[in-house]
């Protein structure tokens, strides 16, 4: 009896891991496919364009909202540690720092993670479902090339663009709630800010996240470009999606910031 439960239970590992690897290489395929697509002509731009609007324009009120509350809450939070230390002059300095270099790009790349790869994701899980994708080859449309790279290169071209929106509106957020307690100018507030960025502050955080905005396309193009027939399907790409570009995030921040860690 024991062994033939070792026996299901090995089974079932082997049949997990193979869908795992199997998986990996799909999505290695996927992407190496996406670099030689991207480089062929005729280039989508109006679907390109379009993508950017949805993607980028559309996320601002989201973003703008959640910029805000970083830069306040941090701003907040930090106060009365720093006033033990009798280092309130350092506050803004200090949460612009940690906004701009960490704080920031990884927060605003998450919240797009659940907004973009989700909508990614369900959007081409449908479209798989229902065939369109197949209509689409079927009528001498490259559908690759009209969904998946035109969706890629919008938010590895938006994310950024958000970031930095983002770190603006952190930074107000920021003045907002040292002024809660404190007095001071905008223009004081933000010159003390700049003055303690240095390039590697702003350069890595940028760079970081045109390799977030990759992955929210890439992650969700591939979960719901690959979606199986049903509409349950639907639902399954746009929450994995999710969860995988979450920890790809993830990942890449910890790759970067080892990688920072060595010019300081």
């Amino acid at each position: 009896m024991n062994s033939s439960v070792s026996t299901i239970k090995n089974s079932a590992v082997k049949s997990y891991l193979k869908t795992i690897f199997e998986d990996i290489g799909k999505a290695t395929l996927f992407t190496t496919r996406f670099f030689k697509e991207v480089v062929k002509p005729p280039f989508e731009f109006k679907e390109f364009l379009w993508q950017c609007y949805a993607i980028g324009y559309k996320s601002l009120p989201l973003v703008s909202i959640t910029g805000f509350i970083m830069g306040l809450v941090l701003t907040i939070q930090s106060r009365p540690t720093m006033a033990k230390f009798g280092a309130e002059s350092w506050l803004p300095s200090m949460v612009g720092l940690s906004l701009i270099r960490e704080i920031v790009p990884v927060i605003t790349a998450l919240i797009c993670a659940g907004k973009i790869a989700s909508g990614i994701g369900a959007e081409l899980g449908s479209m798989k479902v229902t065939e369109q994708i197949d209509a689409m080859e079927v009528s001498a449309i490259n559908p690759y090339k009209y969904l998946i790279v035109t969706r890629v290169m919008a938010t590895t071209i938006m994310i950024p663009i958000l970031v930095i929106y983002a770190d603006f509106i952190g930074v107000f957020g920021g003045f907002i709630g040292y002024n809660i307690h404190e007095n001071m100018g905008f223009y004081r507030y933000f010159t003390n800010v700049l003055e303690h960025l240095e390039f590697l502050d702003i350069l890595p955080a940028v760079l970081k996240t045109f390799f977030f905005g990759f992955a929210i396309g890439i992650v969700g193009s591939y979960k719901g470009f690959n979606a199986e027939n049903g509409t349950e399907s639907v639902g399954i790409a746009a929450n994995t999606a999710v969860v995988t570009a979450s920890l790809a995030i993830f990942i890449i921040d910890m790759i970067a910031v080892q990688i920072t860690d060595l010019f300081y």
